[in-house]
């Protein structure tokens, strides 16, 4: 089985690369290539990737590339992980939006407007690289805004399914919380990428007791604190939002705080200094405990689990993923993408059924999905008046004067990214 990982210079691959080696089993990869234009942090990591492998005894052949299509050839499942403009133009979504009193993030509001607009030429033009050269293969999308650019892969005819990995770092959580295997945690979980509840935790499958209410009768505090929100909310609510739901729960508190502190991004990339400083080092055979700091806990075992599933292995029937709606959510249309709890095989996902939505969560969805709609369009066909009407729908912004100035910052900050611009 050859895999192949666009972006696999990344500083988080060996997090992808151990829960290869430790799932092999499950996923069983006799070739696995590291494509990334970035040579110097590809062959940091590429190193890195085969001491862990052969400490762990996997005998799979790692081969690093920065050529596109014959990293991809023959390939059965590609994962896409890549960020366009790195973490400079990170740094430039999370700070331009704060000068119109708007949440500064990387997938919410205007800076995840702006990252979709760079990132979708870009996914689109290596998929169709993909299906030339691979066209069996799956394509797995780790890459932000994972819905508005899975729905593009998806519009576009591409054997894609859209990965993120919230639901299974609260799988892990609650399976914890209840002493049980996470294997035994079902989530009720509903919404788009990055605009998720858990309307319910379920021990055994979709159809086992509900633990949610005793979840939040028990470690209510906890649970808020993780998720920067008060209890009292949680107790009201009687669900679990996403913690990307704080940016929208809280956005004036938001923005106070990113006004006063260091960017994510700044933080990262100053981690990525010192990762790659540890990479280099010939002794290391393992994932450093920095790297948990970087973010996406449980990517590897969600991405083994989703790839052995569509390749006809071992993988878990029902996943969380990102896909069409078709139906499930009956007030989207059937082409948005959502991100529930579906059966995952050779045929791609399908979506679970999800019991009627209460207006609370329903309409916030229905809005965002609104904003995705026109933010694809700006995406493909480019334009300021696309921006801008992108930009008044989002929830978090909604009013003309602001979406006017915003558009005028994102232009201005990505314009070497924007062909149309």
């Amino acid at each position: 089985m050859k895999l192949a990982v666009v972006g696999g210079g990344s500083t988080y691959t060996p997090e992808l690369i151990d829960g290869f080696a430790r799932m092999r089993q499950t996923l069983p990869i006799s070739e696995l290539v590291l494509i990334d234009p970035a040579a110097d942090r590809l062959d940091l990591v590429g190193g890195l990737a085969r001491r862990i492998f052969a400490k762990q005894g996997h005998d799979g052949r790692i081969v690093t590339t920065s050529g596109l299509d014959a990293g991809v050839a023959g390939a059965d499942a590609v994962l896409l992980q890549l960020r366009v403009g790195g973490q400079a133009a990170r740094e430039k979504d999370e700070t331009w939006p704060l000068e119109c009193g708007c949440v500064g993030q990387e997938t919410t509001g205007a800076g995840g407007l702006a990252k979709a607009l760079r990132t979708v030429p870009v996914v689109l033009d290596i998929a169709e690289r993909v299906r030339r050269a691979a066209p069996d293969a799956w394509i797995i999308d780790f890459t932000n805004p994972v819905g508005i650019v899975t729905r593009a892969l998806l519009q576009a005819g591409h054997r894609a399914v859209g990965l993120c990995n919230v639901a299974i770092g609260l799988q892990r959580r609650f399976a914890k919380l209840l002493d049980v295997a996470p294997a035994d945690v079902h989530l009720d979980h509903v919404g788009l990428n990055h605009l998720t509840w858990e309307t319910g935790v379920r021990l055994g499958g979709p159809d086992g007791a509900d633990m949610l209410p005793k979840l939040l009768a028990e470690h209510g505090d906890a649970i808020a604190d993780e998720l920067r929100l008060p209890c009292p909310l949680l107790d009201r609510l009687g669900v679990v939002p996403s913690y990307y739901l704080r940016y929208f729960y809280a956005h004036d508190e938001v923005v106070r705080e990113m006004r006063t502190k260091p960017s994510r991004a700044a933080e990262v990339a100053e981690m990525e200094r010192r990762l790659l400083r540890m990479y280099a080092d010939p002794a290391l055979d393992e994932k450093p405990d920095l790297l948990a700091e970087r973010g996406g806990a449980f990517y590897s075992e969600a991405a083994v689990d989703l790839a052995a599933s569509l390749l006809g292995g071992a993988g878990s029937p029902v996943q969380v993923v990102n896909t069409l709606n078709n139906g499930t959510l009956p007030f989207l249309p059937d082409d948005a993408v959502v991100e529930v709890q579906a059966r995952v095989g050779t045929g791609g996902a399908a979506p679970l059924a999800v019991p009627d939505l209460d207006p609370l969560y329903a309409g916030l969805i229905a809005a965002v999905t609104a904003y995705e709609d026109l933010a694809l369009e700006a995406a493909l066909r480019g334009g300021r008046d696309r921006v801008f009407k992108a930009l008044l729908a989002h929830p978090l912004i909604g009013q003309y004067a602001y979406a006017e100035k915003l558009t005028d910052r994102l232009v201005t900050h990505n314009r070497e990214h924007l062909a149309w611009a």
